[in-house]
């Protein structure tokens, strides 16, 4: 049986055509239905850069509740942001503390503590959308409550993006279905009730001033200081309302419109009652723009685009099948897979990079981290859908300037890119200007998408992106005349974020992806018809040796210390990473495999430990051709964070929402079902050829 299911699969590998999956039913199999209140389960629909999520009753109307025992329900545009007034004119340098290293003395912004440090932290910060939610009206009018609600029938169709919702509520049925508009930041809602007909019920839109910036991750929203914003009707209709919001500088506009007439109130200055003027039916969509009037659209064709938007995105790019697996996890590992593809669709790929939150909540004040946007976005290129990756991409494309400034103000050449950041691409103060491994992520990125369009074009569009960027990474690297080699840092915060940033040298993964990023920079040249520039060459071929220690490789040279000191082995072990999310350049492939072994064997799991990191020692596992390792890291239940919510979310420690996690799972199933360079030739060479997992796989590109 085993062998006529790797020859079916081979046969596919090489191009025979046997049966492709039934895409359908591998999606729908895994269609999330709630049956009770989930605060850690609401669901969302979206388009990638706008979002609405919603509670059991298919809006937001246990908002509150949801925020505090779980997952918050929030509608968030990408483009939507805010910036306090600064009367002090704090600037960047503001923030800097000086570091000595290599013969000089440079300022570099980590003082996140002081006023400019804090103020330049916080903003910009994303500015939420209203709140949707439903309230009693008439002669019952009073805040609802979950105890109000029974008999919950929730599912979210993700074939066509469609969130069906159904409670009982006052004794009455209500029923809610909505879906989110592929082209415009537009939200349909179908609502059905006898309680509208009654006029016990009706949807409050309110639009807050902000979020309360006192708290990090997950701020609540902040109803407070209602004369600090204003918002403004621009025009008002029976079938429509147009509204515009302001704060300081920033505005959105928002429309709600209806086929038929509509009832009206606005109880105070920043809150609208919406409900039928007549009947037990309430169609309508509300709709948000950056700029003008927000569109007025109808609900039954924002339903047909979004059903044939997600048919569309569902029928693209790769695919993977475990049914007929008998080894228990395979169903599980499935459900992830199918509903990590779906959050990636509504959360990220835009052309502004995704928070780690994506749109369903706030952190770290709505700003990306550069180094997350391989994780992000590198998984729709190995799925076959790079147009996902190249939106994002485009981002540093764009950015170029401020990276080229940032470069300069180092006295480094070409680009050096920022860590935290928001969309004007200035820095954030703290620890993230001294960060390393995002610098490679472009060409990394870049190169992904050459694998998936090998040609000029493709070429001549991130040319300059590529080439900048590895001018960056190079005048980055100091010589060490007693040994003869260039090393990296100090200063610098590796990606196991533990060691001291002053003193800080040489760290395992970092060396690797600096030489992975410019030989991939080298062979751009060739491509272009250039010569390999000769000073990237003999950086590239003069790296210092990955550091190793007792015949394992240690996370840093400057404090070697990983497998003596149980305190060093917590956070990210991403030394491995040079062997599964790279290639291996300077990685001796026994010494990696005694340091997986031991990673698995002894790291402290407990202390700290994040979703994204059991894929990617999966993906260690996997290049190292240790199948059965990677699927039990991949699926590891004794740690922390690799649990996944009804949703599909993975919940980390503070962070009810973190898309790295999903983003790195598919990354690696792309992996595993596609292959890397160099791996076996068996169709899917991540997965054990062990009889119990059957895997039938489409479409994916290989890892380089």
């Amino acid at each position: 049986m085993r062998t006529t299911l790797f020859l079916l699969a081979a046969l596919v590998a090489a191009g025979v055509h046997a049966a492709p999956i039934d895409r359908q039913a591998v999606v729908t199999r895994h269609t999330p239905h709630l049956t009770q209140l989930d605060a850690w389960s609401p669901l969302s629909v979206g388009n990638g850069r706008f979002a609405f999520t919603a509670d059991v009753t298919g809006l937001q109307t246990f908002a509150d509740h949801y925020w505090k025992n779980g997952t918050a329900t929030e509608t968030q545009a990408r483009w939507s942001w805010h910036t306090n007034p600064n009367p002090n004119n704090y600037k960047l340098a503001d923030a800097n503390r000086d570091f000595t290293a290599h013969g000089r003395t440079l300022g570099y912004p980590t003082n996140q503590r002081s006023p400019a440090g804090q103020w330049l932290r916080e903003n910009p910060h994303t500015q939420p959308l209203p709140r949707i939610g439903f309230v009693l009206a008439g002669k019952e009018a009073r805040p609802l409550t979950p105890a109000d609600v029974s008999a919950v029938d929730q599912r979210l169709d993700l074939w066509q993006g469609h969130l069906s919702s159904r409670v009982t509520l006052l004794g009455e049925p209500v029923s809610v279905v909505s879906a989110a508009d592929p082209g415009t930041d537009t939200v349909a809602l179908r609502i059905h009730s006898p309680l509208l007909a009654r006029g016990a019920l009706a949807v409050r839109i309110a639009l807050p001033l902000g979020y309360d910036l006192k708290v990090k991750h997950n701020p609540p929203l902040d109803w407070s200081e209602p004369g600090s914003h204003r918002t403004n009707v621009l025009e008002q209709a029976s079938t429509l309302l147009a509204v515009e919001h302001l704060r300081d500088s920033s505005r959105y506009a928002m429309t709600v419109a209806s086929a038929a007439p509509l009832a009206i109130t606005r109880p105070d200055p920043h809150a609208f009652v919406i409900a039928p003027a007549r009947g037990d039916t309430l169609d309508i969509t509300v709709s948000f723009a950056q700029e003008g009037r927000a569109p007025a659209l109808r609900t039954a064709d924002v339903l047909h685009a979004s059903a044939a938007h997600w048919r569309k995105y569902w029928q693209s790019g790769a695919a993977i099948d475990f049914a007929g697996s008998t080894d228990p996890r395979a169903k599980e590992l499935e459900r992830r897979v199918v509903l990590s593809q779906y959050l990636a669709g509504i959360q990220l790929g835009d052309t502004l990079p995704a928070q780690e939150s994506g749109l369903t909540t706030a952190t770290w004040y709505g700003k990306h981290h550069t180094e997350m946007v391989w994780w992000h976005t590198a998984h729709f290129a190995l799925w076959g859908r790079p147009e996902y990756t190249g939106r994002t991409l485009d981002w540093f494309r764009r950015t170029l300037p401020a990276a080229r400034a940032v470069a300069a103000e180092r006295g480094l050449k070409g680009a050096r890119w920022m860590k935290m950041t928001g969309p004007e691409g200035r820095e954030s103060p703290g620890g993230n200007p001294l960060i390393a491994w995002n610098q490679p992520h472009p060409i990394h990125l870049a190169e992904l998408m050459y694998r998936a369009d090998p040609s000029r074009a493709t070429l001549q569009r991130w040319r300059e992106l590529v080439m900048e960027t590895a001018a960056g990474m190079a005048s980055m690297l100091h010589w060490e005349e007693a040994r003869q080699r260039y090393v990296l840092g100090p200063p610098m915060w590796i990606a196991q974020e533990i060691y001291d940033q002053a003193t800080s040298m040489n760290p395992t993964y970092e060396l690797s992806y600096w030489a992975r990023g410019l030989e991939i920079a080298q062979q751009w040249r060739e491509r272009l018809g250039l010569p390999r520039d000769p000073d990237w060459e003999h950086r590239r071929t003069h790296l210092s040796a990955l550091p190793q220690k007792d015949g394992k490789y240690v996370a840093i040279e400057s404090t070697p210390d990983t497998w003596d000191n149980l305190a060093s082995r917590h956070d990210h072990p991403s030394f491995l990473m040079a062997f599964g999310q790279l290639p291996g350049d300077g990685v001796d492939r026994a010494v990696m495999r005694r340091t997986l072994d031991a990673t698995l064997a002894s790291w402290d799991w407990a202390t700290k430990i994040w979703g994204w990191d059991y894929p990617m020692v999966a993906m260690t596992a996997a290049r190292l051709e240790a199948p059965e390792l990677a699927v039990d890291v991949l699926l590891k239940t004794d740690g922390p964070n690799n649990a996944y919510t009804a949703a599909g979310h993975n919940p980390n420690t503070g962070l009810p929402v973190y898309l790295p996690g999903n983003g790195a799972l598919l990354a690696a199933v792309g992996m595993m079902a596609g292959g890397w360079d160099g791996g076996p030739t068996r169709p899917a060479p991540g997965f054990p050829a062990n009889g119990k997992w059957v895997v039938k796989a489409e479409g994916f590109k290989k890892l380089p």
